[in-house]
């Protein structure tokens, strides 16, 4: 069955770093297309980050460029989101999700990630 379980959220201060992981088990990693997503209280969910079956190509929203990495290690099946500069909007409860792609190099559109985690807490405050 397959199962995607976050982890590595918490409580940092604004400017502050979190690295987020999101581990695989079940099925083999290196099938998927791994997306991150976030929910802030009252607002509906979206698409943060995106990363290829290869790690060959990545997607960020506008809202994280030049702040958030997404990253992959299939040998590990896990991916990663490297937060930093973080902001108080950046607070939601993170989420990975999966997406099977023939496509190596493919990032697929936000709607179409499935298998959910339970998500992890990010709250950014001082």
């Amino acid at each position: 069955q397959l199962q995607l379980v976050e982890s590595g959220g918490g409580l940092v201060q604004p400017g502050g770093s979190l690295r987020l992981s999101c581990a695989a088990s079940g099925f083999r990693l290196d099938y998927y297309a791994i997306g991150w997503f976030r929910q802030a209280p009252g607002k509906e969910r979206e698409g943060v980050s995106c990363i290829s079956r290869s790690g060959g190509n990545t997607n960020n929203a506008d809202s994280v460029k030049g702040r958030f990495t997404i990253s992959r290690d299939n040998a590990k099946n896990t991916v990663y989101l490297q937060m930093n500069s973080l902001k108080p909007e950046d607070t939601a409860v993170y989420y990975c999700a999966a997406k099977w792609t023939f496509f190596h190099d493919m990032c697929p559109p936000y709607e179409d990630f499935g298998s959910w985690g339970q998500g992890t807490q990010v709250t950014v405050s001082s």
